[in-house]
């Protein structure tokens, strides 16, 4: 040891390592190889940690009513809004809400709303206590709180969050209601093949009141304010709220999420889910069947969720409400994928499950739209959603690698099972559902269009899986024919029974999305013609499913012609193609397809047993008449709104 003549020491190690340098001050040693920190403990240096977010869009220059407020008027109308959408019907105010984890102990201003209703109670517990609104937290903040305080919620390998959602692994159809009232009654599609079960004002207030009281009686709830519909001039404000980091997260990537600029002026929202799906339902409420209960109600523009924590059902909840709001609007809703080409043509995709909707509209040499959610307006195709949805089941790199690699940090994974060491998913295990999903944001795919918004659709393209085989490949279809076939939404899958025999069996979901449209389909399907009229789009019906024999003797129509057909579909050829028409069902079938095999085009060639296969075109037309006759003179409300003879004579004819 040495001094080097400034009262410093330098320590040589005897292997020959570099010096360390220290100074003496009043007898003790300090270390001088590096600056120290600005905190004097433990609790200051963790503050450094955190810097505030600060709002990051460009000001738009456009003037709101929150423009001139400052923030801390801004956060307080903020909070009031909060309180509104938690207040009680029963009570004078709502509860008082302060932002922020309870965990984290701070002493905060509170807000309170007030509204002018007799109340039943003068006090409760709940009007005794704070709720804490965790306020559009990020994918990081979601993750801390699912981990920490949400049983089943870990990180998996590729950096997803993997959740479960309890019980129900789906959605539950059967205890979906919606208000009926004076509007609703004549304006919704009730009856026969509706997917609306109607309930009254009261029982809905009922079960409103009952999720409240549970959100309210939680230390914290989890509020996102987002938008739906791409189209700026037509996009909806909704609030969720919810109990879980799981629901929050899911929503933050379902719908589109605001700028900063966005959210400070974000305001009331134009519709309202109360997520209170932990909590079950009075099952001796009336209209009640069981203990979970989806309940909208159009007048007053909200949803409750009791008894399924299935996040889907916020998803498919808010897709019904635009089903209703948009043909107000007069724009049309669509359950449907959209992509575009390098030349702005724009192409629908209407499919069913296993008809190949999600395989073709995902195409790397056009930009995607969206995936599932669709509105058709005067100013073109615009996205619903801001995220993906995508089924995880056998998912493989080499089969869907855009899919694969966005399942990532901030994508939520739906009842995966994976290695409890390694974390790893098998896309392959069916332990917990077969129904396995992952909730991403629409900006993981890498062609994807950003904003999701395009010009109108040159191209219609309704998907069909038939196992029956009698359906040619690819069908160019009249307006009055499309709108039955959409009307129709058919596909067949192949149902195995007991003794190992499998035969197809004939599926139809009007407008290829029954379980959410709130209108009559041919309220859609009119909509649908006198859009493609306007704009010049052409109809197409296009069979991924079999040829030469139904399902157990025929073949599966190759992936690659289908792609082919597609291909020319959207470069305009098939237009030019030469046509003959078939029988029964009247399609218009081209005589030629570049890369496609011409004895398929037309399904009859294709059947080595011709007897065999008239047989089993009459059955399925038989099917197509059966499930029409559930649309036939319907009246929707007071007016005569009956099937036209066009459209009638535009199914099989027999």
């Amino acid at each position: 040891m040495a001094e080097n003549g400034n009262g410093n020491v330098a320590t040589e190690n005897g292997n020959g390592l570099g010096k360390i340098q220290t100074k003496h001050h009043n007898g003790i040693c300090h270390d001088d190889s590096g600056p120290t920190v600005k905190a004097s403990t433990i609790d200051e240096l963790h503050s450094l940690q955190k810097k505030k977010s600060a709002p990051t869009t460009p000001n738009s220059g456009i003037t709101t009513p929150f423009t001139n407020l400052t923030d801390e008027e801004r956060q307080k109308m903020q909070l009031q809004s909060i309180s509104a959408s938690l207040a009680s019907l029963t009570r004078e105010t709502g509860p008082k809400v302060v932002k922020g984890d309870p965990a984290k102990s701070q002493k905060v201003a509170h807000v309170t709303h007030h509204h002018h209703v007799a109340p039943t109670i003068a006090v409760s517990d709940s009007a005794l206590k704070f709720t804490h609104v965790l306020y559009n937290l990020s994918p990081a903040e979601l993750y801390e709180q699912a981990i920490k305080y949400e049983k089943g919620s870990f990180v998996t390998s590729s950096g997803a969050l993997a959740t479960l959602s309890g019980a129900k692994t789906g959605r539950s159809p059967r205890d979906k209601r919606v208000v009926k009232d004076e509007v609703t009654e004549s304006e919704l599609w009730w009856g026969k093949g509706s997917p609306n079960i109607e309930m009254d004002e009261q029982t809905f207030l009922v079960n409103r009141e009952r999720a409240v009281d549970y959100l309210n009686s939680l230390d914290k709830v989890f509020v996102n304010d987002q938008f739906l519909n791409w189209d700026p001039e037509n996009r909806i404000k909704v609030r969720i709220v919810s109990a879980r980091a799981y629901h929050s997260l899911f929503m933050h990537n379902m719908c589109i999420r605001p700028s900063p600029e966005e959210l400070e002026n974000f305001g009331t929202p134009d519709f309202t889910i109360y997520n209170a799906g932990k909590f079950p339902c009075n099952r001796f409420t009336h209209y009640m069947t069981s203990s979970t209960s989806i309940d909208l109600n159009l007048a007053r523009r909200e949803m409750v969720i009791l008894g399924t924590q299935y996040a889907g059902e916020m998803k498919k909840g808010l897709f019904s409400v635009m089903h209703y709001l948009m043909p107000k609007r007069q724009i049309l809703s669509l359950h449907s994928g959209s992509n575009m080409g390098k030349d702005g043509d724009v192409a629908l995709f209407f499919g069913l499950s296993g008809t190949g909707k999600t395989t073709l509209s995902t195409d790397h040499n056009r930009y995607l739209i969206g995936d599932d959610e669709h509105c058709w307006s005067e100013n073109g195709v615009s996205n619903i959603e801001g995220g993906c949805y995508a089924k995880c089941i056998d998912l493989s790199h080499e089969k869907e690698p855009d899919i694969w690699n966005a399942i990532r940090f901030g994508t939520v994974l739906e009842n995966v099972v994976f290695d409890e060491h390694t974390r790893e998913v098998d896309y392959t295990d069916k332990s917990v559902t077969e129904n396995t999903r992952a909730a991403y944001p629409i900006e993981y795919i890498p062609n994807a269009k950003l904003p999701c918004v395009g010009p109108h659709p040159k191209n219609v393209i309704l998907l069909a899986c038939d196992a029956f085989g009698v359906l040619p490949p690819v069908s160019k279809l009249s307006l009055a024919q499309t709108m039955y076939h959409f009307i129709s939404g058919y596909t067949a899958l192949v149902a195995g029974t007991e003794d190992g025999i499998k035969e197809p069996q004939a599926t139809f979901s009007a407008c290829f999305g029954a379980a959410f449209i709130m209108l009559h389909p041919t309220k859609y399907a009119a909509m649908l013609a006198e859009k493609m009229e306007t704009h010049g789009a052409t109809g197409w019906l296009v069979n991924t499913g079999w040829s030469g024999g139904s399902y157990g003797t025929g073949n599966r129509i190759k992936l690659n012609y289908t792609r082919k057909i597609i291909d020319a579909i959207h470069n305009g050829s098939l237009l030019k193609a030469e046509y003959k028409k078939s029988e029964i069902f009247g399609l218009e079938t081209p005589t030629e397809v570049e890369g496609v095999p011409s004895e398929i085009l037309d399904p009859v060639n294709a059947w080595s047993d011709k007897d065999s296969y008239n047989e089993t075109l009459l059955k399925l037309a038989g099917l197509f008449k059966k499930n029409f006759e559930t649309f036939t003179n319907y009246k929707i409300g007071t007016g005569n709104d009956n099937l036209t003879e066009e459209i009638l004579a535009a199914g099989p004819n027999f």
